[in-house]
């Protein structure tokens, strides 16, 4: 078997092959509704020409797995991102039919409300897709988008992430609804209301909703330096 060159370095050669790497990024963001949504892709070139999936694609020659990540979510679907966290690696063979392909996965979050996707380069649309009904993902790319969403329903209820899916200025009902749309599950009101204004992080803006038909609510922000001035000690956000 001839020497395989190395991807990193002209200096070096190998004596086998070795797998590629991608990036992969799920991407959650609420609409209007608060129902929870992922962002993806239809894929423009094959394999799985057509099929959806999401934005990702390989890492480029000394590019750090996090920038890759970013770019190629932005170049698929025009959404750029502030709060991304790797999620897993996927890498049993066979599930990229062009070889032995090892996938290095994040999951992110964003306000709908604040990117209009646009599809580019190798996809040929972009869709909001509601997590009750989505299409057959190309790859393993639903394993990806499942495991993200697990990953999210631990972490909202220890950290406090999910206010990157809510407007700076939200009610209780709506913060109420996010966390039921991201555990799927109904939350009892007073409890749930109890329990966040007890942590002090909520301030009070002083401020009601506007043009709404039902009675206007109180509107509060999260105070993030304040949440994390407490965590530095040992201060547990738990919802």
């Amino acid at each position: 078997m001839p020497p395989y060159p190395s991807t990193a370095s002209p200096l070096f050669t190998y004596e086998y092959p070795r797998p590629a790497v991608t990036v992969d990024a799920v991407v959650f963001g609420l609409d209007s509704r608060s129902v929870l949504h992922v962002l993806l892709i239809r894929r423009g070139s094959k394999p799985h020409l057509g099929s959806w999936a999401v934005p990702g694609g390989f890492v480029e020659l000394d590019e750090d797995l996090e920038v890759a990540a970013r770019r190629e979510l932005l170049e698929e679907s025009g959404v750029h991102v502030t709060y991304l966290e790797q999620l897993y690696t996927f890498g049993k063979p066979g599930r990229d039919p062009r070889g032995h392909v090892i996938s290095v996965a994040w999951y992110a979050l964003v306000r709908t409300i604040d990117h209009t996707p646009v599809a580019d380069t190798d996809a040929t649309e972009v869709q909001w897709h509601s997590m009750d009904d989505l299409p057959e993902l190309a790859f393993d790319h639903s394993e990806m988008v499942t495991a993200a969403h697990k990953r999210l329903q631990a972490k909202v209820c220890y950290a406090p992430v999910g206010f990157d899916l809510l407007p700076p200025k939200f009610t209780l009902r709506q913060l109420q609804q996010l966390y039921e749309g991201i555990l799927d599950r109904p939350l009892d009101k007073r409890n749930f209301r109890r329990k966040v204004l007890a942590m002090n992080l909520l301030v009070d803006t002083d401020e009601v909703e506007q043009r709404v038909r039902h009675r206007a609510a109180r509107l509060y922000r999260f105070d993030h330096q304040k949440y994390n001035s407490l965590a530095l000690n040992g201060f547990i956000f738990d919802i």
